[in-house]
């Protein structure tokens, strides 16, 4: 069943079950060959993974990249045999173990081996890492029950773990005594990491193990990933749907499309000059900050079901080079390049049918980058251009002058109250997390408004004050001249009912799943809000208005679809219903809370697209939340509109996209750009984060004055005691704000004493 090491390479025979790359290395660490994976439907067999054939070498990282449901996490799964009944895995998977140990056929293994040999050579780290701890034990329960239940010396072995939890930038004691639910999610994160590394195996499978983290954690674990390898001398398989995020890590990547593998090859060949036509499409497709806004498109069409595969080549009905030799006949493998193979008849032509050159990509950045910003001109001695200047004040960007207001929040602060126990309530006053703290900004007409920030730092609750649905503790939220608590309460004969005011402004909920009702077919889900809001319409009418936006939001036929339920539809269509479900009550402001970032990658520019469609058609102003700056500049830079960037509470910058983007003025919002990968795989600037500490502080205890001082690289001593304001340099120009002391040539600042002896000159890294 087992293929040898010596196997030779195809040469575009139609042979698939060889990894040709395999050529490049005698000492592969884990060989798959043939793998498939298929599972029983009544009706018929569906193929979840296709005769993939594969190698990780020893010491790699080998990112494995394709869109949702491509067979990623099978194939991880595949390597461990773990596979879940009613799921059958054929093929081989070898392991070879250091010092010239005897092969080990993973599939044959069983029970105690089995056990064994998943913790102790190869283990796994899950995408979420909260559902991968038990909630009732602590972190080092979990390392002592690993420990114990392979039968390792507990003391030694939690040595080991204090060494790997420091090893990721974390405080052993606090962490080892924390339950994962104390633990923010990048903490939680590294400690998975660590956990899986408490046996020593040789190779670790990462599923997805940022995909819910925010940039700066991501990118940060990331720089880490190296650094473990090395030290621990790893193999490491990454799986993910983004394929920027991995390419500068991987020294290799592995391009799955549709259960089988389409491209394998060195990560800065892949993304420079890819040979098969899905990979250049992912990379179009993909949102990102280094791309001109006009060469990102999505990819046409849908991939396959695994129940009905294609017979040929699985990509081939999305293919602009497919043809009828391509629908019947699986393509082999060809020499794309050194080390570097495509499973594709026409992979010579794969540049010509999908245009992407990265490297007038990136020159079209450094272009765009040097026009927004002269350095020779209002630019301090360290890159930070004067965000002042000789303009006449019109206001700030968050006031949006000379247009007319939809909503306008006013010194809004939302606070919460921590719960507490019994005991605790009785003795001590409950603690007030400060999600919203200061925010003054306006939403007129036609705007969109992108906020960006990591987790906790209040965009959502921003976003539902905007929409008034989250009530404020201080200030005021107005919709066109009307407060909206005062419409709800009935304070002082409102101009504008309440009622009129809640449909004026919708939600689309970041999971569009768990926003639609289960059990409900989508047209009665759709026809709720009509019969509440328009009871004089008739059947018949609402049915018109709701296959008229279905068919709008191009999901035809309209009758077909209002009559699935929501289990029947992708995530990409569910998306499209919950917008629908908005546009059905002609809003004025939509607040779309994370509403492409459960979408796969490919889907995103489409949905975004989308959004932009039926803004010009509907007129309406839309709140974009995302913690991807790539997906904020992609929108608000197509609707010439704003990106606002929001840090525990508060607004620190906000303006036009390409103004934000390219000539960041806030520390924070270098951070953030530092983060978001680069198309560029060889850049090495993007490997020490900027940033004095890499975990949020507390919301409940935020640092005093600047909030952001505590992770500045550029903090001095005034940061620590006065909070700069939005727009505070009186020559700020109105399509510009940034609540920095550095944007004031004449702050107090620039003659004030640097914090911890560290010169505002040098960037620390995550060893300072």
């Amino acid at each position: 069943m087992a293929s040898t090491r010596d196997d030779t390479a195809s040469t575009g025979d139609g042979s698939r079950g060889r990894d040709q790359t395999a050529t490049a290395t005698d000492d592969p660490i884990v060989e798959v060959r043939d793998v498939s994976v298929t599972y029983d439907l009544q009706a018929r067999e569906a193929m979840v993974l296709d005769e993939v054939s594969l190698d990780l070498r020893r010491e790699e990282i080998l990112g494995c990249v394709g869109e949702s449901g491509s067979g990623k996490s099978m194939l991880a799964n595949a390597m461990m045999d773990a596979v879940e009944e009613p799921g059958i895995t054929t093929g081989s998977v070898r392991y070879y173990p250091e010092q010239g140990g005897e092969p080990v056929e993973v599939l044959d293994l069983e029970g105690d081996d089995l056990k064994q040999f998943r913790w102790e050579e190869i283990s796994m780290v899950f995408q979420g890492a909260l559902s991968s701890f038990n909630p009732t034990m602590t972190i080092g329960g979990h390392f002592e029950e690993t420990l114990d239940a392979h039968d390792y010396d507990v003391d030694e072995g939690m040595e080991r773990a204090k060494q790997l939890l420091s090893d990721l930038y974390l405080d052993p004691e606090r962490v080892l005594n924390s339950y994962a639910h104390e633990l923010s999610g990048g903490m939680s994160q590294r400690a998975l990491i660590a956990l899986s590394l408490i046996l020593e195996p040789d190779v670790l499978l990462m599923d997805e193990p940022t995909a819910a983290l925010d940039l700066l954690m991501q990118r940060s674990i990331l720089s880490l990933l190296d650094d473990i390898k090395e030290k621990y001398e790893l193999s490491i398989l990454f799986i993910t749907h983004d394929l920027p995020l991995v390419a500068g890590l991987a020294d290799r990547l592995a391009i799955l499309y549709a259960f089988e593998l389409a491209e394998v090859g060195p990560s800065e060949q892949i993304v420079r000059d890819s040979q098969h036509p899905y990979t250049r499409a992912l990379l179009k497709a993909v949102p990102n900050l280094d791309a001109p806004l006009s060469t990102m498109t999505p990819i046409e069409g849908t991939a396959p079901n695994p129940a009905h595969v294609p017979t040929g080549c699985h990509y081939a009905p999305r293919c602009p080079l497919a043809d009828e030799r391509c629908h019947e006949e699986k393509p082999g493998w060809y020499d794309a390049g050194p080390d570097q193979r495509s499973a594709c008849f026409h992979y010579e032509r794969a540049d010509e049918a999908v245009p992407f050159d990265v490297e007038e990509v990136l020159a079209s950045v450094d272009d765009a980058a040097d026009s927004t910003v002269d350095p020779t001109e209002d630019a301090d001695s360290d890159g930070f251009s004067d965000v002042g200047g000789t303009a006449e004040r019109s206001g700030t960007a968050a006031t949006a002058p000379g247009d007319q207001a939809v909503v306008s929040l006013d010194d809004v602060e939302i606070h919460f109250e921590e719960e507490q126990g019994i005991v605790e309530g009785l003795f001590d006053e409950p603690d007030s997390v400060r999600a919203v703290d200061g925010v003054s900004i306006d939403i007129p007409e036609n705007d969109v408004l992108a906020l960006v920030g990591e987790s906790g730092c209040g965009k959502t609750t921003l976003g539902k004050a905007i929409i008034g649905v989250q009530r404020p503790t201080g200030g005021s939220v107005k919709y066109r001249g009307q407060d909206i608590w005062d419409a709800k309460d009935g304070v002082g004969g409102p101009a504008i009912e309440y009622g009129d005011i809640r449909r004026a402004l919708q939600i689309i909920h970041q999971d569009p799943g768990a926003s639609l009702n289960p059990n409900q077919k989508v047209v009665t889900s759709l026809e709720a809000p009509l019969k509440r809001w328009n009871s004089d319409l008739s059947t018949e009418d609402r049915r018109a208005r709701i296959y008229a936006l279905l068919k709008r939001v191009g999901m035809q036929p309209p009758e077909d679809y209002a009559n699935r339920f929501p289990h029947q539809l992708s995530g990409g269509e569910q998306q499209r219903v919950a917008l629908v479900r908005a546009l059905l009550m002609n809003p004025d402001v939509i607040l779309a809370d994370e509403a492409v970032s459960a979408l796969d990658v490919s889907l995103r520019v489409e949905t975004m697209d989308l959004l932009l469609e039926l803004q010009a058609q509907f007129n309406t102003s839309f709140v974009f939340i995302s913690h991807t700056l790539s997906n904020a500049r992609y929108l608000a830079e197509k609707a010439d509109g704003r990106i606002g960037i929001m840090y525990l509470g508060e607004l620190v910058e906000i303006g036009p996209p390409e103004e934000v983007l390219n000539d960041p003025q806030h520390p924070y919002t270098k951070v953030l750009r530092w983060a978001t990968a680069n198309l560029d795989p060889s850049d090495e600037e993007m490997r020490d984060p900027p940033v004095r500490s890499i975990d949020i502080p507390d919301p409940v205890n935020p640092p005093s004055g600047c909030r952001f001082h505590t992770r500045c690289p550029e903090a001095r001593e005034v940061c620590t005691r006065e909070a700069p304001a939005l727009g505070e340099n009186e020559s700020t120009p109105g399509a510009r704000a940034v609540a920095c002391h550095r944007s004031d040539p004449d702050h107090e600042y620039w003659n004030s004493a640097t914090l911890d002896g560290v010169d505002a000159e040098e960037t620390p890294t995550l060893d300072d």
